[in-house]
């Protein structure tokens, strides 16, 4: 009995084996600890997949609703979340009815639902218990959290570079010459480089922009001589959407339903004119008139004419007599040629109104322009698959935008500024953005 009873005192205050239940705990701590780095990482990442989601299908409902169809952009949205995330191993990730059309506001940043709308959409794509998608944990499990509820959104709303408003904005080269005034707002970029000489002056808020900054062709004293330019100097690109939609503007801006179909076309009364010159009173005011020239493709509209309040749609070389003045109108030509559009001297696109709504007017063509001295530009635009050239002593100081495929050239002496107004019916290819 005293031997089993030494042995006993023995056993109990010996310490072997105690690190083997330290250990048992350690482990499980391990374990723990692990599992839930293992689980914190799998979440975080199928979180990210999922925002990765959300943000693709809001840019695609947006874009296609831009000229689509509310069903037509929930329709794009749902097939980039499947082809994003495909239902066979994600589910369900995106219903029609969390895809939302509203309007963003920029001071607030909120997002209100309004149907109809085509300026912002709200996107929330879910994999939750409710939809039997949510998920899975792995080693979690073992403490009771079987999987996790995930959600995420995107809010995209359009809006159009401060450029593509009022300024210069090529895809080649934009070449001015000196003694030019660019007042507060206005913008010069080219998608390839900008070319100045001597003696211009750029307001504080003015841009120039292209690309690479270093590739700007100015004299060697040309930041001395060109106030304001230094400060100006931005780098950047442009994907310039509105000369890819020049054909569609041209071929669709007649048809009744079109986006491109001003507002003052009341009348679905049409009138074509076959003539080598046409004046005011050739042209239906409120409709769109079709003029053809005929012979050699080119014509004139008579000097000092005002043409107001209509769409014409050509394929003529247009020549504008001298004084010729285009108020609250659109002209479309399918011409081709490097002049499809020309003038004399004392040329005026848009109603002088000081900035105020309406009177602006749109010059589209599938060629280039080529305007004389004095070209007078007042809350209006200049497209062109082309080259756009202008002379001496341009005014646009109350809203001008010109847009170009190719290059623009203008000369000296000319006065631009930046209206921020009254240029709502020039024709526009919206921009994407995500904004929340």
């Amino acid at each position: 009995m005293t031997i089993l009873k030494n042995h006993l005192t023995v056993f109990a205050q010996t310490e072997k084996g105690a690190m083997t239940t330290f250990g048992l705990f350690l482990i499980a701590t391990m374990l723990f600890v692990g599992g839930y780095a293992i689980d914190v990482s799998n979440v975080m990442r199928e979180r990210t997949h999922l925002q990765i989601v959300a943000d693709s299908t809001g840019h695609a409902a947006l874009f296609k609703r831009e000229h689509g169809t509310i069903e037509d952009a929930k329709a794009a949205a749902l097939r980039i979340s499947k082809a994003n995330m495909p239902n066979g191993h994600y589910g369900n990730v995106l219903d029609v009815t969390n895809v939302t059309f509203g309007n963003w506001d920029v001071d607030t940043r909120t997002f209100t639902a309004s149907a109809g709308s085509r300026s912002a959409v709200e996107v929330e794509v879910d994999r939750n218990s409710a939809n039997g998608n949510s998920t899975d944990t792995f080693l979690l499990k073992m403490v009771g959290i079987g999987a996790w509820d995930l959600t995420a959104k995107a809010t995209y709303t359009t809006y159009q570079p401060t450029c593509f408003k009022e300024g210069f904005v090529a895809r080649g080269v934009v070449d001015l010459q000196s003694n030019n005034n660019f007042s507060n707002g206005f913008c010069i970029h080219s998608n390839s480089y900008v070319s100045l000489n001597s003696n211009n002056t750029f307001e504080p808020g003015t841009v120039v922009s292209m690309p690479n900054l270093d590739d700007l062709d100015i004299p060697n004293s040309g930041f001395k001589t060109n106030v304001g330019l230094q400060t100006a100097l931005r780098a950047g690109s442009y994907n310039i959407r509105i000369v890819d939609r020049i054909d569609e503007i041209v071929a669709t801006v007649d048809d009744v339903g079109s986006i491109y179909r001003p507002a003052y076309i009341t009348s679905t009364v049409t009138k074509t004119i076959i003539a080598k010159t046409i004046a005011a009173a050739d042209l239906l005011p409120n409709k769109v008139n079709y003029w053809n020239c005929s012979g050699d493709g080119k014509g004139t509209i008579e000097t000092r004419a005002l043409i107001k309040d209509v769409v014409i749609v050509s394929n003529c070389e247009i020549k504008f007599g001298a004084g010729v003045k285009v108020e609250n109108a659109v002209i479309v030509t399918s011409n081709t040629s490097a002049r499809s559009f020309n003038s004399s001297s004392g040329f005026t696109l848009g109603l002088d109104d000081n900035c105020a709504a309406g009177g602006g007017s749109q010059l589209v063509t599938m060629g280039g322009m080529d305007f004389a001295s004095d070209l007078r530009i007042y809350g209006s635009q200049l497209l062109a698959l082309g080259d756009i050239q202008f002379a001496a002593a341009a005014n646009g100081v109350e809203g001008a935008a010109m847009v170009s495929a190719g290059i623009i050239t203008g000369t000296s002496n000319m006065d631009m500024a930046f209206c921020g107004v009254g240029m709502d019916n020039n024709f526009k290819a919206e921009y994407f953005r995500l904004v929340n």
